[in-house]
């Protein structure tokens, strides 16, 4: 593998010209949402130009149509290592695992049981707590505080043969910590339940392969891998076949498009398509020799992800020197295969939101808050006092930017508090 061309990533990218009072904008709000490659916006714009019509008609704008939702089922199949009818698309996230939820509970039972955790997004908690009002009965699996890792012995503990969903993330998007999904699913499949990956903060950092994983279901969102606003859900297809979704009558029965309700966005596919042609650029670009989508996209997680790696050797020493900053997470070095590049800390004497503005003055973007990782927010001890500041790497980031970000937080540590 060549060196990592940071160079050439960066120049896809148009976001990062952007400067802010005369600062480069630094882009650690990518857990939010990464910036998209020129081509996406290109993809976008062309759909709309050229295939702004609706489905199945017989007319060339809407052939074109059926074209640009095709590629985009094969360019996620992919991806995610599935058939294309194994993927389907919808506004986000959080609406498809309530749909999937939905769809699900009407075979469960009262005192059938559903495991979620507190170290995940909401929208892989709230889909499934709502399935209380049939009956069901909610298993929380807490962490470990001193590195919020997931409690895998609680987990063991807690999946029973009355489990039915086990819902785990693949890695936590408030402190970046890889959960072992592969165990997760043993331990599910072991009780013939089902498990259910939400993958939305993995998909930036790491290749999923959903057929060796075994998983039943898996979530993600394009606009946390450099695509535009949409969601996509992996399910095996028996699932999605066995499983009665919420859907109009004319709709048709058939795969995906039995869960794939109303009218699609159908340039926000043409942009998911041309997101993860970047990425299978990218990997050819570091492996010449990577022949065929599925492979150059392994080679691409291959490359970013000892890039990433090497920012975050540089992150955490850097963070932890700070005084008076408290870091949440793993933080040893010899750990960080377990983690991504998302950390969060908190700053003693100054909230989240303070830190947060104090950067965004200099031009360096940050979240503060739970971020929607409200039960580990609670976990934690820190909901009341405004959550954490959460700084998130990808791999256009820099270390030039981290040093930036060093610099910044500790200027301010350094200044006495105005009463």
């Amino acid at each position: 593998m060549t060196t990592f061309d940071i160079d050439w990533v960066r120049s896809q990218f148009p976001a990062l010209s952007t400067k802010v009072n005369g600062y480069p904008a630094v882009f650690f709000d990518g857990p939010g949402g990464t910036q998209v490659p020129q081509r996406v916006i290109d993809a976008m714009g062309a759909c709309l130009a050229a295939s702004n019509a609706n489905t199945h008609g017989a007319f060339a704008t809407s052939r074109r149509t059926d074209e640009v939702i095709a590629a985009a089922h094969g360019a996620m199949a992919d991806m995610l290592g599935c058939d294309a009818e194994e993927i389907v698309f919808g506004p986000n996230m959080t609406t498809l695992t309530f749909a999937l939820s939905r769809a699900l509970g009407r075979e469960f039972a009262p005192g059938d049981e559903i495991i979620v955790t507190r170290l995940d997004h909401d929208a892989n908690v709230s889909p499934w707590t709502a399935l209380e009002e049939r009956g069901c009965a909610i298993r929380f699996v807490d962490i470990h505080p001193g590195d919020c890792t997931l409690d895998m012995d609680e987990l063991r503990q807690k999946v029973t043969p009355r489990t039915r969903v086990v819902a785990v993330g693949y890695a936590s998007n408030a402190v970046g910590t890889i959960n072992d999904v592969a165990e997760v699913v043993r331990l599910a499949h072991a009780v013939g339940a089902m498990a259910c990956i939400d993958a939305v903060h993995y998909a930036p950092h790491g290749p999923i392969d959903v057929r060796s994983l075994d998983c039943d279901f898996l979530v993600c969102s394009p606009y946390k891998f450099f695509g535009p606003h949409s969601g996509v859900l992996y399910g095996k297809r028996e699932h999605l076949l066995r499983l009665r979704p919420y859907k109009v009558r004319p709709a048709t029965n058939n795969l995906p498009g039995r869960w794939e309700t109303g009218t699609q966005n159908h340039e926000g596919m043409a942009g998911v398509t041309a997101a993860v042609e970047y990425l299978a650029d990218l990997g050819r670009r570091h492996t010449p020799e990577a022949h065929g989508q599925r492979v150059a996209l392994l080679a691409a997680y291959h490359a970013l992800r000892a890039y990433e790696q090497r920012l975050l050797g540089q992150l955490v020493p850097a963070l932890l020197e700070i005084p008076g900053l408290t870091f949440y997470g793993i933080a040893e070095h010899a750990r960080f295969q377990q983690r991504v590049p998302t950390v969060a800390v908190r700053l003693a004497g100054r909230s989240p939101r303070e830190l947060a503005a104090y950067l965004g003055e200099r031009g360096i973007f940050t979240w503060d808050g739970n971020y929607y990782a409200l039960n580990l927010s609670e976990r934690l001890g820190v909901e009341p006092y405004g959550g954490m500041l959460r700084i998130g790497l990808v791999h256009y980031n820099t270390a030039e930017e981290i040093d930036r970000l060093h610099e910044a937080l500790r200027e301010l540590a350094m200044q006495k508090r105005i009463p």
